[in-house]
């Protein structure tokens, strides 16, 4: 099991927690970006920098991600793909993709973006909050204790 990181986007205190999980736990994670991007000096720590080409970091982690992989992601089209190679998603507000729920998000997900580009609703997601983050940490706990006694 890796736990992958789509960072280019990913809130600094939801890498933390997956860092300090890392190391707890011993787990590889490798964090995935078109930059490089600071992480611990660790032996379970690691990091790709892929080009500045669109979906880039995504494509990425779809190609060499495995089944019982965690990816920690907010894009729904990415977490779709690892799902579909057995791995589960993880986005940094806590919501679990996995195969039993992805389809409907990617649905949703689409649906949101037709509406946006017809100008019916604008804007994008809330600000991340203290519950967001909490509700991550106890989403990556269970994945990651799922996994290790599985």
């Amino acid at each position: 099991m890796k736990i992958w990181i789509d960072a280019d986007a990913c809130p600094r205190a939801v890498k933390d927690i997956v860092f300090r999980a890392a190391e707890r736990l011993e787990i590889q994670t490798v964090v995935v970006a078109n930059q490089v991007m600071r992480h611990p000096d660790s032996p379970w720590i690691s990091s790709v920098v892929v080009s500045g080409d669109f979906d880039a970091a995504d494509n990425h982690i779809a190609d060499e991600v495995a089944a019982g992989d965690v990816v920690i992601t907010a894009d729904v089209p990415l977490a779709s793909r690892i799902v579909g190679a057995g791995a589960v998603g993880i986005d940094p507000r806590g919501e679990v993709f996995d195969e039993e729920n992805v389809g409907e998000r990617l649905s949703a997900r689409n649906l949101m973006a037709d509406l946006r580009s017809g100008g019916l609703i604008q804007g994008g997601p809330r600000e991340m909050d203290t519950l967001d983050t909490h509700r991550f940490a106890s989403a990556l706990d269970r994945e990651l204790t799922k996994r290790l006694k599985g």
